[in-house]
């Protein structure tokens, strides 16, 4: 017998079995537990953000799909009652089918589920993430859902785990209706979180082509860039126009340090420990091989470390120009 997750209620002193069956109770798969799980996907991952239901594969729909803050794809599989050996399979099979769907189908499956664009909904979901730096479904995770797990199964999933590196985890939910009519859902998983972000982690990256050369554009084109790129929906975009640029305006130079205390006087409910990591997403993209116009206009040494920009300035002969595409940014 696999794993399996039995509850009780104390009621009068007294150990009192409770439900545990979704089918006993008239729910089903499609009607609730689906609502459920996309509703609040965390029970399945902490970094999920659902972008399809009954997605149409060649081999049938998929129960939901996702995309991961790496990028990943997400292939869930749920079973209201007891995940079979047969889940494992079913779920490969839509695997390797959306392993070859480019952005652009993700993006229409996602307008079609959120009525949103694939971009627009990553970023409301991991805000501090750069889209731009990932490889979108690069990788294609597995997560299976059930009530019990089949004990051939949950050693499967293990081997692949743990001896291939495969990707794979199952969710053993319990639903639980209280005498008072509550109901409960409770969850444990085969592997553990974890282990399966760290592998998830360690899955093939994308690798963004990087460059320290300016651009050496007119300044009635460089101006045009920079109106574009700082205009952009995105958080490190709009960090950079409303911190970045302003600061560097007022110093003739920024080392990293004095640019942290720049992004706690923006907003003091940032949270201290996570400026670094915003710095480093503004320095991707100074070192991105395309941004070369800001480079253009942003010039950076590396005191310390070679791969840690630092000491930040805005060239003397650009001043002026940042200062008026920031003014007519805000006009806007």
């Amino acid at each position: 017998m696999g794993t399996e997750i039995k509850t009780w209620q104390i009621v009068g002193g007294v150990l009192t079995p409770l439900p545990s069956a979704l089918k006993s109770e008239g729910r089903t798969e499609p009607y609730d537990l689906e609502p459920w799980l996309a509703s609040q996907p965390d029970i399945v991952a902490s970094d999920l953000l659902i972008v399809g239901r009954q997605a149409a594969t060649r081999s049938g729909p998929i129960d939901l799909l996702g995309i991961d803050s790496s990028g990943n794809t997400v292939i869930i599989e749920l079973k209201r009652d007891e995940l079979p050996r047969e889940s494992l399979a079913q779920a490969i099979d839509y695997a390797s089918d959306v392993a070859g769907w480019t952005v652009e189908r993700l993006n229409e499956v996602c307008l079609g589920y959120m009525h949103k664009p694939l971009e627009t909904a990553f970023n409301e979901a991991f805000p501090d993430v750069d889209v731009e730096s990932l490889s979108i479904n690069s990788s294609q995770r597995i997560v299976l859902v059930g009530f019990s797990i089949e004990a051939s199964l949950e050693r499967m999933i293990e081997w692949l785990s743990e001896t291939y590196g495969v990707n794979i985890n199952a969710i053993v939910l319990s639903y639980i209706k209280t005498k008072s009519g509550d109901e409960l859902l409770t969850r444990t998983s085969i592997i553990s979180e974890e282990i399966e972000q760290e592998r998830s982690r360690k899955q093939k990256k994308f690798e963004i082509p990087t460059s320290d050369a300016p651009g050496t554009y007119d300044v009635e084109r460089l101006k045009s860039l920079l109106q574009g790129y700082l205009s952009r929906e995105k958080v490190t975009n709009q960090r950079m126009r409303d911190i970045l640029f302003p600061s560097l305006l007022q110093s003739s130079v920024l080392t990293r340090a004095e640019l942290k205390r720049a992004f706690l006087a923006f907003d003091q409910q940032y949270d201290e420990s996570k400026i670094g990591y915003y710095l480093s997403l503004v320095s991707l993209q100074l070192g991105m091989k395309k941004n070369d116009f800001l480079r253009q206009v942003v010039k950076y040494e590396y005191p310390r470390h070679h791969w840690e920009k630092d000491n930040f300035a805005i060239r003397d002969e650009y001043r002026t120009l940042v200062k008026e595409v920031l003014d007519e940014l805000r006009g806007s």
